[in-house]
């Protein structure tokens, strides 16, 4: 158990290292893509593979338990009267954004690009969720490879870093008011850093207004689960092997840590904690997914990276324009 926790924490600590470094500050990548990143070049040297067999327990641990329990403490980071105090029609406009995407990129992943359904529904859900947080959840439901949640992983980074340059270009082409623009931003860009570094890029109002609909978009990822849980376990239990018999048992599939995140919301909302303890569970859950995240990369292996290919960034990049162009147009219909 000792040395794969030992790993993941010292490219965690690397991780938050690099992101005090000057220029890396400044680029809005988290230290649980640093950590992700680390960990795979880590677990592709010369050796590692053997390293990785007596390391597989901890690993495992970070993979499975430090995963749930920071997603959990990640509903620290919204109350339902940030939901509330936007109005219905932003939980419309973040349903409305979460359903079309999902739709349309298992649709054109598996139909027109021939891609497999992990890679597809991993991809997907981190377009339209909450970034590589929705992506690490989606994969503790489905039980994917490491290699396609790896891969999903790259794709938000690459189209989540790109949205923050683009978006504050097209608010002056956009004629949206500055609020309205944040419900949009908040609505369509990936990860909660990169839309805090976006809105802030425009102003004030619009990062108040886009970090309180980013964050309607995480709380969403609730009912994603349960659904896609249940979806998964029937896909498999339909799909039989040539002998006749199922490729999965027929197990209810319960993301109770999901349950656990809305709890944390609702206490976040009711109860409030002294300031040290309340940042301190932040930075708990924060340490918790970039060492979930070193282990992913530390359990990825290159040459499974290279056969996915280049679709996922196809499919992603798709989603990113889908996101662009239905987001703005949706956004205007649903809020104005």
């Amino acid at each position: 158990m000792w040395q794969g926790l030992s790993i993941c924490i010292a490219l965690t600590l690397a991780g938050f290292g690099l992101t005090l470094i000057p220029g890396l500050a400044d680029t809005g990548i988290s230290p649980l893509v640093f950590a992700l990143l680390l960990g795979l070049v880590v677990g592709n040297l010369p050796g590692a593979a053997r390293l990785a067999s007596s390391s597989g327990p901890g690993l495992k641990f970070a993979t499975r338990w430090l995963l749930r329990s920071g997603i959990v403490l990640f509903g620290l980071s919204l109350t339902l009267q940030q939901v509330i105090g936007l109005g219905p029609k932003v939980l419309v406009l973040d349903t409305l954004v979460i359903v079309s995407v999902l739709f349309a990129g298992y649709w054109i992943g598996t139909r027109l690009l021939g891609m497999d359904s992990e890679t597809t529904l991993l991809t997907s859900a981190g377009s339209a969720i909450c970034g590589a947080a929705a992506v690490l959840a989606t994969e503790t439901t489905i039980r994917s490879r490491p290699a396609a949640t790896s891969m999903a992983v790259a794709t938000v980074v690459l189209f989540g870093s790109m949205a923050m340059l683009v978006y504050p270009l097209l608010y002056s082409f956009s004629g949206m008011e500055e609020g309205l623009f944040g419900i949009y931003i908040g609505a369509t860009i990936h990860e909660v850093a990169q839309v805090v570094a976006a809105g802030d890029a425009v102003g004030s109002q619009a990062l108040a207004n886009a970090v309180i609909v980013k964050l309607v978009r995480v709380m969403l990822l609730v009912p994603f689960l349960l659904i896609i849980g249940q979806w998964w376990m029937r896909r498999n239990q339909s799909e039989t092997q040539g002998d006749g018999t199922m490729t999965a048992n027929g197990g209810l599939v319960i993301p109770w840590f999901a349950f656990g995140f809305l709890a944390v919301v609702v206490a976040n909302s009711y109860i409030t904690l002294p300031a040290p303890l309340h940042q301190g569970l932040v930075v708990a859950g924060q340490i918790a997914l970039t060492m979930a995240m070193a282990a992913l990369g530390f359990e990825t292996r290159i040459e499974k990276l290279k056969a996915l290919g280049i679709k996922p960034f196809v499919l992603a990049l798709i989603l990113f324009l889908l996101l662009i162009g239905g987001g703005m147009l949706a956004s205007q219909l649903v809020m104005g």
